[in-house]
């Protein structure tokens, strides 16, 4: 049972570990634990609206996808054109640790291939957070924001996540709760 609960304990280290990305962006900051939370819940939709993918996997790849940053940090785009990180000299090590580690190493192996349809749903889950990040930060005036945003749809690999990304350039994201609502203002 130790290395289960060492395994809960690592988990958390993603609860404490920054985003890099927005050093560059110039504005807000979440941890890797924020972002896995909504690409998991991406992952989930875009496998529901797919219909022959594996909803079970793109889930567990979405979840899983980041872990190796608890023993590594996350590396932004520029840091990794000059940080060699072993990724999966960490998963390794993490696997070993747990007896459902091959199961952990199997779904990362594929996620970084990405050549499965739940890889290419998981990976674009992952692309689909940052765009919704990116266009919160335009929203609100980081003029940076909008060629991450393009920058990120050219990384999409499924017709699902390019039509999902230009609906979201498309969408301001104040709009689930604000537009509309008028009376939510005026009502006492």
């Amino acid at each position: 049972m130790k290395s289960i609960v060492n395994f809960f304990f690592e988990l958390g280290m993603l609860k404490k570990t920054p985003r890099s990305g927005f050093q560059f962006l110039g504005s807000g900051r979440e941890s890797v634990a924020d972002h896995v939370f909504r690409v998991t819940t991406i992952g989930f939709t875009l496998a529901r609206l797919d219909k022959e993918a594996d909803a079970f996997t793109v889930v567990l790849m979405c979840l899983f996808h980041d872990l190796p940053e608890s023993r590594t940090g996350d590396l932004n785009y520029v840091n990794k054109r000059y940080v060699d990180v072993k990724e999966d000299q960490a998963i390794k090590d993490l696997a070993q640790t747990l007896p459902f580690g091959d199961e952990i190493e199997e779904l990362l192996e594929d996620f970084t291939r990405g050549e499965s349809r739940e890889a290419k749903l998981a990976r674009d889950a992952d692309q689909l957070d940052l765009i919704l990040g990116l266009k919160e930060h335009q929203d609100l005036g980081n003029r940076y924001a909008e060629d991450w945003i393009n920058f990120a749809r050219k990384r999409l690999k499924t017709d699902l996540g390019r039509q999902l990304a230009a609906s979201i350039v498309e969408t301001d994201s104040t709009a689930w709760w604000f537009e509309g609502k008028d009376h939510w203002w005026t009502e006492e």
